[in-house]
């Protein structure tokens, strides 16, 4: 086992080779990984971390989940908006 290998271990880092058929979902596991890498940065546990050590509990999942998806709908909006600046202006 390599030193890599062994701190990796120690971190609970698993490594795993994938084979890519479609580029668009690369491009998604990638952000995902990024977007895993950035929240253990931030709050130092993830989300199984998270999970097991009762850090939040099922009523508090649903909020952000409810958060996530009213964020989301704003950016539609936004979107939507900014596409209607654009054929105004052609």
């Amino acid at each position: 086992m390599s030193s890599r290998e062994i701190m990796d271990a120690k971190k609970g880092i698993e490594r795993k080779t994938i084979v890519f058929r479609d580029p668009v979902v690369k491009h998604v596991v990638t952000k995902f990984v990024s977007r895993s890498d950035i929240g253990y940065e931030k709050y130092g546990r993830t989300l199984d971390d998270e999970r097991r050590g009762k850090f939040k509990n099922l009523a508090g999942y649903l909020n952000d989940i409810q958060e996530e998806l009213m964020d989301a709908v704003l950016y539609i909006q936004a979107a939507r908006e900014e596409l209607e600046d654009r054929e105004k202006e052609i």
